[in-house]
């Protein structure tokens, strides 16, 4: 039997992890950026006080870039803290963590970093190891060259290539560079051609410099944009007439393609249903994957009430999260029913509207007599309130108390109030969610919120979650 303390530590390392996962620091349609920052800080200040080494744990598991970002920095300046063992065990983790984060995020926490005087030889040891292992450190001197010049100088590095030193430093004191990509962004400054051979992000402050009117120059990089850059810029392309800024909508990640949905007016998306559907079936296969299925008869509620909404910082996001929910699980289930809190039957068309009958439509999807009951919903039940509570106490007590059916609840928003996101029932599992890619290990993980698993469990699912993480890491580097 685990202690009282070791319940209190699992519930404390559940309720960060759900922050982890959804919070962002950013405005949510029930509280603003302040109150969120400050919950955000507190958590992570009392994670890293009373459990380093669970805090450091968590950066395997499925948590945003924000709060990943945020332990590491966290970790590094506390290193006079952490003993030998756990400096190591941090550092494999951390190195893991930094290789799956975008560059720009670690190059932005290497100038925070810098900005706290954070400056030890563990610190510049990993800055030295991650620059050492990128692909190619000529394409970051183009892209990100002020963040690459403060890590350079921050951790007293020398470029292993000779050009890179004075291209981060002094990029315009040689005449010529015998690197390709460098001596493109030279000849760039006065030859407006070899702008259309740099990345987009480059590009775009040439074509300005050169006064290149802007449906000519997208037209033109088009090829070097990255399908996301594709796919934010598509619509804005299109309307100044550069149609030649065509994304492939099947090979985009299933969440981001579920917001680039819900962006189109209704009717952009009836005439386009057939592609638009098809894209976000085929994004949902990839996710499925071996699962595709395999999770019996599911029944999903999904809300898409006005709070789905979010905010002017998180557009849509928690609408596009269910969106984004209701075709994986149509893909993981061999037979599957969407209910919408609203009532609509066409996931296509949805828009955030109307209140959060989510009592209603419990009831509906328990009709149906599913193996396993999904709800996505920001947790805030409110027609009538209390109801969703109640259905889900009395199914779970005296209806159902062998659990033939499996409940689980994700909610999308972090509710800076409560420190955690909103629980629909104390009988229910809640586990945050940032990415509808994340649902199959978020479902997994949501059985220790339920009190059935303590903290050795917990800790061994931590650890499977490190051990998977390293390996992959390893395998990379192997290759």
């Amino acid at each position: 039997m685990d202690s009282y303390g070791d319940l209190i530590a699992a519930d404390d390392v559940l309720l960060f992890v759900n922050a982890a996962i959804t919070s962002t620091g950013q405005r949510e349609f029930h509280s603003d950026a302040g109150e969120q920052r400050l919950s955000l800080d507190f958590l992570h200040a009392y994670m890293l006080g009373n459990y380093r080494d669970l805090y450091a744990g968590v950066l395997a598991l499925d948590i945003n870039d924000h709060n990943a970002v945020l332990i590491i920095r966290r970790l590094l300046e506390t290193t006079h803290e952490a003993t030998a063992d756990q400096r190591r065990s941090e550092g494999r983790l951390i190195a893991c963590r930094l290789a799956m984060l975008p560059p720009q995020r670690v190059y932005g926490l290497f100038g925070a970093l810098r900005r706290a005087r954070v400056n030890n030889r563990r610190t510049r040891a990993i800055m030295r190891d991650w620059l050492s292992a990128r692909p190619d450190l000529a394409f970051d001197a183009v892209k990100y060259r002020s963040g690459l010049k403060r890590a350079l100088r921050h951790a007293h590095l020398t470029p292993a290539a000779e050009e890179l030193g004075p291209f981060v430093f002094a990029p315009l004191t040689r005449k010529r560079y015998a690197t390709p990509l460098l001596e493109t962004w030279r000849r760039a400054h006065y030859e407006k051609a070899a702008l259309y051979e740099l990345p987009f992000t480059a590009a775009e402050g040439f074509a300005a410099k050169h006064g290149i009117p802007r449906d000519v120059f997208l037209q033109r990089i088009a090829p070097r944009m990255t399908r996301l850059e594709t796919l934010r810029l598509q619509e804005s392309a299109h309307q100044r007439g550069a149609t030649g800024v065509q994304a492939d909508l099947t090979r985009m990640p299933l969440t981001r393609l579920a917001a680039y949905v819900l962006s189109l007016p209704v009717e952009d998306r009836l005439r386009r249903r057939h592609e638009l559907t098809h894209a976000l079936e085929s994004a949902a296969a990839r996710v499925a994957g071996s699962h595709r299925g395999k999770w019996g008869k599911v029944t999903a509620v999904l809300d898409d009430s006005f709070s789905a909404f979010g905010s002017a910082h998180k557009r849509r996001r928690p609408l596009a999260v269910a969106l984004a929910c209701h075709y994986l699980l149509a893909a993981l289930a061999d037979d599957y029913t969407g209910l919408w809190a609203s009532g609509r039957t066409d996931a296509l068309l949805t828009y955030p509207y109307g209140p959060t009958p989510l009592g209603r439509r419990i009831l509906d999807a328990l009709d149906t007599t599913p193996s396993r009951l999904v709800i996505v919903s920001d947790g805030w039940d409110n027609a009538p309130p209390g109801l969703a509570a109640e259905v889900l106490r009395i199914w779970r007590t005296r209806l159902d108390p062998e659990r033939r059916t499996s409940v689980v609840h994700v909610n999308p928003v972090y509710d800076a109030a409560d420190f955690d996101v909103r629980r629909l029932s104390a009988t229910v599992p809640t586990a945050g969610i940032r990415d509808a890619e994340d649902l199959p290990p978020l479902v997994e993980l949501a059985q220790f919120s339920e009190g059935r698993t303590g903290l050795a469990e917990l800790i061994a699912y931590m650890d499977t979650r490190a051990a998977r993480m390293l390996s992959g890491h390893n395998h990379e580097q192997a290759r």
